[in-house]
């Protein structure tokens, strides 16, 4: 090694790292700081409209086995109002709570126009 030559080494010359400005990595970090904001609030909206979602689905679940309740008690009824308007049992009641009858042919008449 030769005397005075600082960092040199038996031919070899030494390479240093260049240093950026301070502005430049600066707004390098500003940068990153505000993807990382960016992703992050993406993040939380995307776990949150996946909880809404889960939430509403529940709830239309809830609501359609209240309607098919609904429409079975429906058919029920249906059922019950044909029954009880049925003209046996309202000819029967007549007869028999009214105490009704039907008037004879003889007592029919006719009135023309």
């Amino acid at each position: 090694m030769k005397r005075g030559t600082v960092g040199a080494v038996a031919g070899k010359t030494m390479v240093t790292a260049s240093v950026k400005p301070a502005s430049a990595s600066r707004a390098l970090l500003w940068f990153n700081l505000g993807a990382l904001t960016l992703v992050m609030g993406s993040a939380f909206a995307v776990i949150h409209s996946t909880h809404a979602c889960r939430e509403l689905y529940t709830r239309l679940q809830v609501l359609e086995a209240s309607q098919w309740s609904l429409q079975e008690d429906y058919g029920r009824l249906l059922l019950e109002e044909s029954a009880w308007a049925s003209h046996h049992r309202v000819e029967k009641v007549a007869r028999t709570e009214l105490q009704m009858s039907a008037p004879d042919l003889t007592r029919y008449e006719v009135v023309g126009h």
